[in-house]
């Protein structure tokens, strides 16, 4: 089975997520203006209320992903303390993060220190990788600084606008790194998608609007997007 990844920024968005089936959560604050770094408190409390996975979005604010060294610094900090974190709770807790320099591509020196930050913690590289106009470059410097995974649509926008670009990296990744597609995931492409690129791994949002006047992360649509992919054999 595809694994299912829900990036969540609502209070108990982890259990709905976990109701619908989902393999991972990547919690985060703020999604909407493209995510930031959630509060300590919501990390604490996902731990209590599901068993799944969980990266967390270290990201100090929005806009670019281009971070000076005060914001690097700040970054390395937040890692620390889910590195602590995570000593009480064994293999549980992973880091989604990256950085890139101005001319766009991936900043070694600054990711060498949020990968030496997160100790043995799986780190995913986020979307910043797409704002790479060379892929195959960014992703050999990646698989270098011993990354777990990279979150990518295959470039700008929406995964299944890409996927000539997205069956490229799964197979120059092989065995060295995965591969999670995201970027405009739905349940009624999903299983497409995963056909035609060969990625063993989905990430999105799944929110319906509330009364409360936010989005909120639905069980319904989890399960309707794990139910797309049921009967899907997990690539390796």
């Amino acid at each position: 089975m595809t694994l299912v990844e829900i990036c969540a920024d609502d209070p108990g968005g982890e259990v709905q997520a976990e109701q619908g089936g989902a393999g991972r959560v990547e919690l985060c604050a703020v999604a909407a203006s493209g995510g930031v770094t959630p509060s300590i408190g919501t990390v604490e409390q996902a731990l209590e209320h599901t068993g799944l996975p969980i990266q967390v979005l270290v990201r100090p604010r929005p806009g670019d992903f281009v971070h000076d060294r005060y914001e690097v610094d700040l970054m390395c900090r937040d890692i620390a303390w889910l590195r602590r974190l995570a000593d009480g709770h064994p293999g549980r807790l992973g880091v989604t993060t990256g950085v890139v320099t101005p001319d766009r591509r991936v900043d070694r020196a600054g990711l060498a220190r949020l990968v030496d930050a997160a100790g043995g913690l799986p780190v995913t590289f986020h979307r910043a990788f797409d704002d790479c106009p060379d892929l195959p470059a960014a992703l050999a410097d990646l698989v270098a600084a011993k990354i777990r995974r990279v979150l990518t649509a295959g470039g700008p926008g929406r995964a299944h606008d890409h996927v000539p670009e997205l069956r490229a990296l799964v197979s120059a990744a092989g065995h060295d790194l995965e591969i999670l597609a995201g970027g405009g995931v739905r349940s009624d492409h999903v299983a497409q998608l995963v056909a035609a690129t060969g990625v063993s791994q989905v990430h999105l949002r799944a929110q319906a609007p509330s009364s409360r006047g936010y989005a909120r992360t639905s069980a319904d649509l989890v399960a309707e997007l794990v139910g797309a992919l049921r009967g899907m054999p997990v690539k390796h």
